[in-house]
């Protein structure tokens, strides 16, 4: 049959933009008093909410490349296992597997080359929430990954310390 249009791709259920996850980033972090320095998560997590979000056209994400669904050999990825949270949208989400995985020194050369600093703060942001979220719902059934989403929040944490935006829009430490 001709004449039926194309399926439109499906929006990535984590390709979405940052702000809809504010409220459930905050329940998380009132659930963690105590657990992590709150005032510093809400600090940078108020901050990634004030960069501008995706200007571009959709992209496909995968959505959840986190230690778990990535295999590695002799450290290097090698493949992507998980594709529920698969789509379209901004591909911020897709970051999030800097602050996850990477050792400082290859985060910051990720960093340097592969997106704008808007995008690269929306995925701090990104791990930051998950991290956030994954953290008082898993300690006390999956502390392996529980240690991830602690390991998320605190190299987003040593992140935005580094790189907070500057008055004049840019982040100088990614330059």
């Amino acid at each position: 049959m001709t004449g039926w249009p194309e399926p439109e791709p499906p929006i990535g259920s984590r390709a979405i933009p940052l702000v809809t996850r504010d409220p459930p980033t905050r329940a998380a972090i009132a659930e963690l008093i105590g657990t992590v320095d709150t005032d510093a998560v809400t600090t940078a997590w108020e901050g990634v909410l004030a960069v501008p979000g995706w200007p571009g056209p959709p992209v496909w994400t995968h959505g959840d490349l986190l230690p778990g669904n990535l295999l590695v050999r002799l450290s290097r990825i090698i493949g992507v296992i998980d594709f529920s949270c698969l789509g379209v949208g901004d591909p911020a989400c897709d970051l999030i597997v800097a602050w996850a995985l990477l050792s400082a020194q290859a985060e910051r050369s990720f960093a340097q080359r592969s997106v704008d600093d808007a995008t690269w703060m929306r995925g701090l942001g990104w791990a930051l929430s998950i991290g956030l979220i994954a953290l008082p719902y898993y300690r006390a059934t999956n502390p392996a990954f529980a240690a991830t989403a602690r390991r998320m929040i605190a190299e987003a944490l040593i992140d935005w310390d580094a790189i907070k935006p500057n008055p004049q829009g840019g982040i100088s430490a990614l330059k």
